[in-house]
C-alpha cells in the first residue's frame, strides 16, 4: 500500500452528522489525519467533513464567490477598490489568481471525494450498510458538484474520477486532457443520479447543510437545465429537469417559509429550515478559540456597507450593489425588493441608519441579503461570520420546475405557470394586483421566469449562469452598460468599468495559465 498525507483539522469527539451543522465543535481537541485509506466508520466521516469543507474555502464560498467574481451580472455588480482589473469587474486575464484559485480548489474537493470514494467500501469497517451508502452518496454528490462548478465556468475540464496521491504525482500523471462540457455534465448526472439512491431523504438528514436525496434531485434539475441550454443545447434534458425537480416535490416535505426576509435571517442565526433550505454551506463561530477557521465572508463581503467600530452592527466591505434593471423588477407590494436590496445605508458618526432618498440611483445601493445586524453571536468579528449561504433553495427548485415545463415538448404551462405564483404568493400580499401571473403562452412563460429568478434568487451566485445559458448575457450586460448613470462617484465608475469590460468571451473563464504549464494535453477556451 502507497503511503500519502491527508491533513484533515477535525475533532477527536465523534461528530455525529446527526447534528444541525456540519462543523461541530468540541473545544480544545484536535488531532490530525493522516492516513492512506480510511479505516473506521470515523475516519470516514472526518475525510467528508474535510470534503466539505473545500467548499467553505475562502477561494470558493468563505470568500471570493461572494461578490468577488461577477457572478451577479445584469442584477448587481461589484464596487471595491481591491479588485480592480480583475475577474471581479471582468478585466479577466489567465493569470488571474482567483480564477485561479477556484480552479485549484475545486480540484481539490475532487480529490478527496475520489479518496473517500476509493475507501468507502472496505468490507472491514464496522459501519451499517446505511451509514456506509449516506456517506458515499454524500462524495459523489460533492465529486460531481466540484465537476459541475468548474464545467459552468470553464467548459470541457479535465474529469477526475481517480485520487491522485501525493507520493505518486509525477510530471506524466498530470497530463490529463480535457473532457467535452457534454461528457462532463453527463459524468456528473451520472454521480448525482447514484448519490440520490444512496443517500438519507431530507427528512431523516434534517438540515440543508448535509447532502439528501432532495439535494441531490434539485442538483440533478439544474444541471439538466444547463446541459438543455447554451452551449451544449442538449434540449431533451427539459424533461429530465422537469422530472427531477417533481421528485423534489413529490417528497412532501420541502415548502416555502412564509417569510422571505426570515430565511436569510434563519442563515445569520444558525437555524436550521431544510424544508427551504435544501443544500447550503456551513459556517460557524466568530473567529475566536475552536472557532478560528470555521467562519466565512456572508454579509462581511456581501452585506450593508459598515465602517470597523465598537457597535454590533458588524463590520462589511459592502462590495455588492444593485442595478437599477433589478430594482424595476419588483412590483409595487413585492417584500422582497427592501429585504434583497438594503433601502438604507450608514452615515454619520457615530453611525446611524439612514433611508436612500426616491431620488437615489438604485446602482448605489447595497445587497441587503446577508445583514450582519442579523447576526446574535457576539462579540462580531471583522474578518468572520456565522452566516451559512445558499447552494438550493425550495424555490429555485419550483422555478427550475417551471421552466423546464414551458421548455419540454408538451410541457403543462398552466402547471409552469402554478409554480411561479407559489413563489410569487409568498413574496407579494393578498389583494395586490399582479400578485399572481396569467401567462400560459411559452414566450410569456420564458420572460416571466427570467425575471423571476432574478427577483427571488439575486445575489446567490446564480445569474450569470442564468444568462449564459439562455443565451442572453452579453446583450443584458450590454442594455446594463446603457442604464448606468453619469457621474464621477466611485459606485458608478465601477459599474461602468463593470458592464463596459464585459465581452462575449466571458460567457466561460480562461484555462490559468499555471495549469497550462503543468498539463501539456490542456488546451486554453477560444478567445484567450
Amino acid at each position: 500500500m502507497k503511503t500519502i498525507k491527508i491533513y484533515i483539522l477535525l475533532v477527536t469527539v465523534a461528530l455525529s452528522f446527526a447534528c444541525s451543522k456540519i462543523l461541530d465543535i468540541n473545544a480544545g481537541k484536535y488531532i490530525i489525519l493522516e492516513a492512506d485509506y480510511y479505516k473506521t466508520e470515523e475516519q470516514l466521516n472526518a475525510a467528508l467533513r474535510g470534503t466539505y469543507s473545500t467548499l467553505a474555502d475562502g477561494a470558493l464560498y468563505g470568500g471570493n464567490m461572494l461578490g468577488r467574481m461577477g457572478f451577479e451580472a445584469d442584477e448587481g455588480y461589484e464596487s471595491y477598490s481591491s479588485d480592480v482589473q480583475t475577474v471581479g469587474d471582468y478585466t479577466v486575464y489567465a493569470t488571474d489568481a482567483k480564477i485561479l484559485g477556484y480552479y485549484r480548489m475545486c480540484y481539490r474537493g475532487i480529490n478527496r471525494a475520489n479518496l473517500l470514494l476509493e475507501s468507502v467500501d472496505d468490507p472491514t469497517i464496522n459501519i451499517t450498510a446505511k451509514e456506509r451508502n449516506h456517506i458515499k452518496g454524500q462524495a459523489l454528490f460533492l465529486r460531481g458538484y466540484f465537476h459541475f462548478m468548474l464545467a459552468n465556468k470553464f467548459g470541457g475540464i479535465p474529469l477526475m474520477l481517480k485520487a491522485t496521491r501525493s507520493n505518486a504525482v509525477t510530471t506524466e500523471d498530470l497530463q490529463k486532457p480535457r473532457t467535452s462540457l457534454r461528457n462532463v455534465y453527463l459524468s456528473v448526472i451520472s454521480d448525482l443520479e447514484t448519490a440520490a439512491d444512496l443517500l438519507k431523504p431530507m427528512a431523516e438528514v434534517n438540515t440543508g447543510t448535509q447532502i439528501s436525496k432532495s439535494a441531490a434531485w434539485a442538483m440533478l434539475a439544474r444541471v439538466c437545465l444547463y446541459m438543455a441550454g447554451q452551449p451544449v443545447n442538449e434540449t431533451i434534458k427539459y424533461a429530465d429537469a422537469a422530472n427531477w425537480a417533481k421528485k423534489v416535490k413529490d417528497a412532501n416535505y420541502h415548502d416555502l417559509n412564509p417569510s422571505y426576509e426570515k430565511v436569510f435571517v434563519n442563515y445569520a442565526t444558525d437555524v436550521m429550515e431544510p424544508k427551504e433550505s435544501i443544500f447550503e454551506v456551513d459556517f460557524s463561530g466568530n473567529g475566536t478559540g475552536v472557532f478560528a477557521n470555521t467562519g466565512g465572508a456572508v454579509g462581511r463581503l456581501n452585506g450593508i456597507q459598515y465602517p470597523l467600530d465598537s457597535s454590533n452592527v458588524g463590520y462589511s466591505n459592502g462590495i455588492l450593489r444593485s442595478t437599477s434593471y433589478l430594482y424595476g423588477l419588483y412590483t409595487t407590494g413585492d417584500l422582497r425588493r427592501d429585504w434583497a436590496i438594503a433601502p438604507y445605508y450608514y452615515t454619520g458618526t457615530p453611525r446611524v441608519k439612514t433611508n436612500w432618498t426616491p431620488q437615489t440611483t438604485t446602482f448605489s445601493r447595497f445587497c441587503g441579503k446577508f445583514r450582519r445586524e442579523s447576526e446574535i453571536l457576539l462579540p462580531k468579528s471583522s474578518v468572520y461570520t456565522p452566516q451559512n449561504y445558499p447552494i438550493i433553495r425550495y424555490s429555485d427548485v419550483l422555478l427550475m420546475y417551471a421552466e423546464a415545463l414551458n421548455e419540454m415538448p408538451g410541457g403543462d404551462k398552466v402547471l409552469a405557470r402554478e409554480q411561479i405564483n407559489m413563489v410569487r404568493r409568498r413574496a407579494i400580499a393578498a389583494g395586490t394586483i399582479d400578485r399572481e401571473i396569467t401567462d400560459t403562452d411559452y414566450a410569456g412563460l420564458k420572460e416571466a421566469i427570467i425575471e423571476e429568478r432574478a427577483r427571488e434568487l439575486c445575489f446567490e451566485g446564480l445569474r450569470k449562469n442564468d444568462l449564459v445559458r439562455w443565451g442572453i448575457f452579453r446583450t443584458s450586460m450590454q442594455y446594463l452598460n446603457g442604464l448606468v448613470p453619469v457621474g464621477t462617484s466611485s459606485y458608478v465608475v465601477s459599474a461602468r468599468a463593470y458592464y463596459g469590460n464585459a465581452k462575449e468571451r466571458d460567457v466561460i473563464w480562461p484555462i490559468p495559465t499555471s495549469e497550462l504549464t503543468v498539463n501539456r494535453l490542456l488546451t486554453q477556451n477560444v478567445g484567450w
